[in-house]
């Protein structure tokens, strides 16, 4: 072999790698003077599950390759895995139609995917390309699907509220521009409806929906129901469902992240709501499981809870001069399950929680957040005293009434007993209808710390003229 054709032969040992290219698969053309870069082709040797192993060729982890199906189709895959000479791949699309010694062409490049104004009042695939029937994403610039790290110490504070449209959250929840929320359910608890109101009544400027693994009918549900149009206005729909390829949930997930950190980018203050956290850990565990990696925690591999705060951290604050990711992602409580892992694992990595209750959602009261249960970690950064002193003052009513309950649903308390007691059954109704709200309702912040005020002034008027 000549020193040109040498030179330009990939990896450290240039006549190993052309005999292995002669022998398991091809190569493009040499050009030696400035012509194409040297592709070295392999071969599939095992298709396993969703897993496929390729030999006689070289690849980065996290880099592409198409493998040659029997009529010609291209079926692109990641690798996502290696173990000697020899690259595991997973699948973006149907794999149906691979043959055994398929031709696996590495693809230069890193994932890459069109974000711009373009994309509002879109709904995407995994890919970036359009499900809406729309015309194609031509305009605007490509950034790496996987994002950059922000230096934390680099991040701009949680300072400002971010208004969503919410009372109960608003009120006794309050959520800051930048700050991660988990939305924890088990299923049929009106999570969706309950993202739709944040979605429709936010002041943020865009709103990233990311509607990972979930029922493919409830994607256009979501958009038609809980968008609705002025909803859509300023949104951006990334919609995987769950007879997606694991890969594609994965991607879905990924690019939700890229579209709403380049809003931020921009100085754009963003909402970015994920359905779900839970079925990107689900996709993980799949893919991680495929290649042999072993189950640490009820079934879920290391790598699912190494992922997680990958995804998680790319929300928040930028840096001065940008805007903010303010994030809520929905975890299913499989079985109603506050132990499940992927439930404590979001809890440890989020600034809050918000907890559904099953219990509330069955009497009808809507959205059914748990507010003894929940919790704003970065709340007491930006909201006064005064609000504190209302939450932390219904917080104790509300828990004292629910440790009775089941004395007073029996009439085995006795009024006049505990006076505590007498004001927390008093308050109830009134604590019930301020937590309740209609959907299509919308209560910005100040009306909603107003609302809490005029509770409290309620019943100290009526305490007063017991007294009187």
């Amino acid at each position: 072999m000549s020193d040109d054709t040498r030179s330009i032969l990939p990896g450290p040992d240039p006549d190993r790698n052309l005999e292995r290219a002669l022998r398991l698969g091809s190569y493009t053309d040499l050009a030696l003077d400035g012509g194409p870069e040297l592709i070295v082709e392999g071969v599939l040797r095992r298709t396993v599950g969703l897993a496929m192993e390729a030999e006689g060729c070289h690849a980065e982890l996290g880099g592409r390759c198409d493998v040659i199906a029997a009529d010609g189709r291209r079926v692109e895959t990641e690798v996502v895995g290696f173990a000697g000479e020899r690259l595991y791949l997973m699948p973006v699309d149907d794999m149906r139609g691979v043959i055994p010694n398929s031709r696996v062409i590495p693809v230069s490049g890193t994932p890459e995917v069109v974000v711009g104004d373009e994309l509002l009042g879109r709904v995407l695939d995994g890919r970036g390309k359009p499900l809406d029937g729309g015309k194609p994403i031509q305009h605007g610039h490509r950034v790496s699907l996987f994002g950059k790290p922000i230096n934390p110490l680099k991040r701009q504070p949680i300072r400002t509220q971010l208004d969503v449209g919410v009372r109960s959250i608003n009120s006794l929840l309050s959520i800051g521009r930048g700050q991660r929320m988990g939305l924890f359910a088990g299923s049929g608890v009106g999570k969706s409806m309950l993202l739709g109101m944040m979605t429709r009544n936010t002041e943020a400027d865009v709103v990233v929906v990311g509607l990972v693994g979930e029922r493919g009918r409830e994607v256009k549900e979501f958009i038609d129901q809980s968008l609705g149009s002025e909803g859509m206005a300023k949104a951006v729909v990334v919609a995987t469902p769950a007879d997606d390829t694991p890969l594609m949930r994965l991607h879905g997930a990924w690019l939700t992240a890229a579209i709403a950190e380049h809003f931020r980018d921009q100085g754009r203050n963003v909402l970015l709501l994920m359905d779900s956290l839970t079925r990107f850990a689900q996709a993980q565990r799949e893919i991680a499981l495929a290649i042999g990696e072993p189950p640490a925690t009820k079934g879920y591999p290391p790598s699912v809870f190494a992922k997680l705060p990958q995804l998680v951290e790319r929300a928040g604050n930028g840096e001065a001069g940008t805007g903010s990711i303010s994030a809520i992602y929905t975890v299913l409580a499989e079985g109603d399950d506050p132990n499940d892992p992927i439930v404590d694992a979001s809890r440890a990595i989020l600034d809050g929680h918000i907890i559904l209750s099953r219990g509330m959602a069955d009497a009808g009261i809507y959205p059914a957040i748990d507010v003894e249960a929940s919790v704003s970690r970065a709340m007491t950064q930006f909201v006064d005293d005064g609000q504190q002193q209302l939450i932390t003052r219904f917080r104790q009513v509300y828990s004292l009434y629910q440790e009775n309950r089941d004395l007073i649903a029996v009439g085995a308390y006795q009024p006049g007993s505990n006076p505590q007691l007498d004001e927390a059954i008093a308050m109830w109704p009134a604590m019930i209808d301020f937590l309740r709200q209609h959907h299509s309702h919308c209560v910005d912040s100040s009306t909603s710390l107003t609302e809490l005020k005029l509770l409290f002034d309620a019943v100290a008027a009526d305490k007063d003229a017991g007294v009187a």
